[in-house]
């Protein structure tokens, strides 16, 4: 926001480990809340008669700290992890964030791998939670079809529907950002492949969690109205 409102592209050393940080950890803690959301779903729908037992307020405060903390330990070893590698190939990122892949690419140490090993595990770790989502969202599915309202199963393939879509495209756009062979790199393709995990899915998701209610629906169709009638 900064160098868009002044028109800069520089940041500092610490600006940028700062931006990595903050970048890494919400970005963890929003894919780890997505998790829990999904589980509360699953819990809600397929097993509602053990939902207050499973899901009472300590088991919630309990996953959404836990989510917060592992977010936090993600952001912390990946960042100190790239900062602690000399960088000897300059200081021109080839991104408009800094990226742990374009950090990496400055980087003249072995050591480097001890960061795409970090990497690695973190992508299994997001596949599992990935294969979880997958696992409870069919399981709603199968629930969901014993239902006999229309509207009831309307209701529910419109919410996993679009967040499977989402999740989707937040895993295999941010694995393949991270762990793509560098015979395939190019500028392009690094801001395209970007732009979509970190700007599309954070977008999108008020339109999956809220916009999808009557009532946001007819207060944001409100306002365009009032705005074009002004004008």
């Amino acid at each position: 926001m900064h160098n868009s409102l002044w028109d800069t592209t520089t940041i500092s050393y610490t600006g940028c480990a700062a931006q990595l940080f903050f970048f890494m950890f919400f970005m963890s803690a929003e894919f780890y809340l997505l998790t829990i959301m999904c589980y509360d779903r699953y819990v809600s729908i397929c097993k509602p008669l053990h939902y207050g037992t499973l899901l009472g307020s300590r088991a919630c405060a309990h996953m959404a700290g836990a989510a917060w903390a592992s977010a936090f330990l993600t952001a912390l070893m990946h960042t100190a992890n790239t900062f602690s590698l000399p960088l000897c190939h300059g200081n021109a990122l080839g991104q408009f964030f800094c990226e742990i892949p374009q950090i990496l690419k400055l980087s003249c140490s072995k050591s480097y791998l001890r960061e795409l090993g970090l990497i690695a595990v973190s992508a299994c770790l997001v596949f599992g939670c990935f294969v979880f989502i997958v696992f409870s969202c069919v399981q709603i599915f199968k629930a969901v079809l014993r239902i006999p309202s229309e509207q009831g199963r309307h209701k529910a393939f419109s919410t996993c529907i679009p967040q499977l879509a989402v999740v989707s495209l937040f895993i295999t756009t941010g694995i393949f950002a991270h762990l793509k062979p560098s015979s395939i790199s190019s500028p392009s393709l690094d801001f395209s492949v970007s732009v979509l995990y970190s700007v599309v899915p954070p977008a999108l998701n008020p339109l999956i969690y809220s916009l999808r209610k009557q009532e946001l629906k007819a207060a944001v169709w409100g306002l365009i109205t009032r705005c074009f009638h002004k004008h």
